[in-house]
C-alpha cells in the first residue's frame, strides 16, 4: 500500500459507513463525522484507533483529503461551504470526493468554490447498493479535473469493483442520472412481468428461471425477483432515495431538453407506493403497488 493518508470521512450512513470501514481496514487514519453523533461513536467503536469529529471542519483540518457521502444538493453545500464547512479548515492542494447522489449543477458550483482556495472536487456518485458498500463491490462515476482523479482512484477502489472517469465536474453525477433512469424502467418491467406471470397462474420463480437466461435477464432480475415474489421490499435502494434521484433526472432532462417519458411515469407510480406508507420500501416495491391496484369497473 502506498503511504496512508489522513481522512475525513463525513457521512457514516448505509453507504459511508462501510465505504468508510474499507479505508480504515487499508491502514489510513480516518476522522469522521455524522450529523447523528452516535453514528460516528458507534463507527468509532467498530473501528479502534480512528476518531470522531463535531463539525466537518474540525474532522478536515488536519485531514490530506475528505471523503463525503451526505443526502442531498443542500447537505454537500452545508458541509463544504457552510459556516462549520470543510473549507474553513482544509489545506490548500488538498481534495474533496463526494459520493453523495445529487445535481451536476452542485457539482459545478462546489468545484468552483473550492478551486478558488486550490483544493478539487470531485463529484463520485456511486452505484451498486448497501450490499455494494458492505462487499466493497460499488461502481464509482467519477467528475472533475483529471489529475486530481487520478490521484484518487486507488482509494477509491478500495470500496469499489469499478471506477471510471466520466469527464470535467458534473459529468460522475450525470452518469449516475443515467444509472437510475435505466433501473426505474428495468424495475417496473420486472414488476409488470411478475404481476402478468401471476394473474396468467405461472410459476413465476420457473418463469424467471427460464426468461433469466435470455435477452430479459438484468441484475435487477437476478438480485430482486426472489423478494418481490415474496413481497418483501426491506433489501435495497429506498423509494424516498429514488424519488430525490429521479427528481434530479427530471430537472436535468428539462434543462437539456431531453425526454424522459418512463422516468416521469415511473416516478408518479412512486408517489403512489409514498402515498402506500411505501417510503421507505426498495425500489421493488413497485409489484406491491401493481397488486394493490383496483380497476374501476364501471
Amino acid at each position: 500500500m502506498s503511504t496512508p493518508k489522513k481522512i475525513a470521512f463525513i457521512g457514516l450512513g448505509v453507504m459511508g459507513g462501510p465505504m468508510a470501514g474499507h479505508l480504515a481496514k487499508a491502514g489510513h487514519q480516518l476522522t469522521v463525522f455524522n450529523r447523528t453523533p452516535a453514528k460516528a461513536a458507534q463507527w468509532v467503536a467498530n473501528h479502534p484507533n480512528h476518531n470522531s469529529a463535531t463539525t466537518p471542519a474540525e474532522a478536515a483540518a488536519k485531514a490530506d483529503l475528505v471523503f463525503l457521502c451526505v443526502g442531498k444538493d443542500e447537505d454537500v453545500r452545508e458541509v463544504v461551504t457552510g459556516e462549520q464547512g470543510i473549507l474553513k479548515t482544509l489545506k490548500a492542494g488538498s481534495l474533496i470526493i463526494d459520493h453523495t447522489t445529487a445535481s451536476a449543477t452542485l457539482a459545478k458550483e462546489m468545484a468552483t468554490a473550492c478551486l478558488k482556495q486550490q483544493i478539487h472536487f470531485l463529484d463520485a456518485p456511486v452505484s451498486g447498493g448497501e450490499q455494494g458498500a458492505i462487499n466493497g463491490q460499488l461502481t464509482v462515476m467519477v467528475g472533475g479535473d483529471e489529475t486530481a482523479y487520478n490521484a484518487a482512484e486507488p482509494l477509491m477502489q478500495l470500496f469499489a469493483k469499478a471506477v471510471t472517469y466520466m469527464g470535467e465536474a458534473g459529468a460522475g453525477q450525470m452518469t449516475k442520472m443515467v444509472n437510475q433512469i435505466c433501473i426505474g424502467g428495468l424495475v417496473q418491467a420486472l414488476a409488470e412481468g411478475l404481476n402478468f406471470a401471476d394473474k396468467a397462474g405461472l410459476d413465476q420463480q420457473k418463469v424467471i428461471d427460464v426468461i433469466s437466461l435470455g435477452a430479459a435477464g438484468s441484475w435487477q432480475m437476478n438480485n430482486r425477483h426472489k423478494t418481490m415474489i415474496s413481497d418483501e421490499y426491506e433489501h435495497g435502494f429506498a423509494v424516498d432515495w429514488m424519488r430525490k434521484d429521479f427528481a434530479i433526472c427530471l430537472d436535468q432532462a428539462r434543462a437539456l431538453d431531453a425526454q424522459l417519458p418512463v422516468t416521469a411515469l415511473v416516478d408518479q407510480f412512486y408517489a403512489e407506493v409514498q402515498q402506500q406508507g411505501g417510503g421507505r420500501w426498495d425500489t421493488s416495491s413497485l409489484l406491491r403497488r401493481m397488486r394493490a391496484f383496483k380497476p374501476n369497473l364501471k
